[in-house]
């Protein structure tokens, strides 16, 4: 019977200490690509080597204004390009460019030389926000300090892994580009004022993943992150 118990109590410590990790603040890597853009596929492939990185959500935001040399981006969304616009004033740069990495919502660069990606995660850190868990259909915010008029919290649906996709016009004609985890929609659910929060979250479909992230309104920082 002692030897049950101590399995037992092992068993239990270990689910915590799994439950604790999966609740860890993660580092957000935003990379901001087309298929029409030539210099986009090093950042790409640079994407995929963090992507199952500890500690880690990278995203592939795919934008739309590289569509008219002749490829319409196969994942390319209004609402991504308006992502990356909104963060362009406070990292500094007077427009849209790719493909360009954003860290946290906080740091920013090229991300197609090697290692580069790697350093900004390095140079960055983790975010330092709420609490954020999500389970049993719904997002749970712990209490904190929030940015004046409230911090907005935005649900992201994802496609886990690498997906290769074949160009047939534009600058990248006849090459099959890897994507990691591509976003498909991106929605905001509501505001975060540094209250504890509970919203419910909406079933994914698709076979898409979930990520939510509380971020500074305006394309300021993120605060905090997480997915399943």
């Amino acid at each position: 019977m002692t030897g049950l118990k101590t399995s037992l109590l092992a068993g239990a410590m270990l689910a915590a200490t799994l439950g604790a990790a999966s609740a860890e603040p993660l580092t957000v890597v935003e990379l901001f690509t087309s298929q029409g853009c030539s210099s986009c596929p090093p950042a790409n492939a640079n994407l995929i080597k963090v992507k199952d990185q500890p500690g880690v959500l990278a995203l592939s935001f795919n934008v739309t204004y590289w569509d008219y040399l002749g490829w319409k981006d196969t994942f390319g969304r209004k609402e991504f390009t308006d992502r990356q616009v909104t963060y362009e004033p406070s990292l500094g740069h007077d427009g849209p460019f790719t493909p360009q990495v954003v860290v946290n919502g906080r740091s920013d660069g090229v991300g197609a030389a090697p290692g580069e990606i790697q350093k900004l995660i390095a140079s960055s850190g983790r975010t330092q926000g709420p609490e954020l868990s999500l389970g049993q259909g719904k997002v749970s915010i712990g209490a904190g300090k929030a940015p004046g008029g409230g911090a907005d919290i935005w649900l992201v649906r994802y496609k886990r892994g690498v997906v290769e996709v074949p160009v047939a016009r534009g600058e990248n004609t006849g090459r099959t580009l890897p994507h990691a985890n591509v976003v498909h929609a991106l929605t905001k659910l509501g505001s975060w004022n540094g209250q504890a929060t509970t919203l419910p979250l909406p079933s994914a479909t698709g076979g898409l993943s979930t990520a939510v992230l509380v971020q500074t309104p305006g394309g300021g920082p993120i605060l905090a992150a997480a997915a399943n």
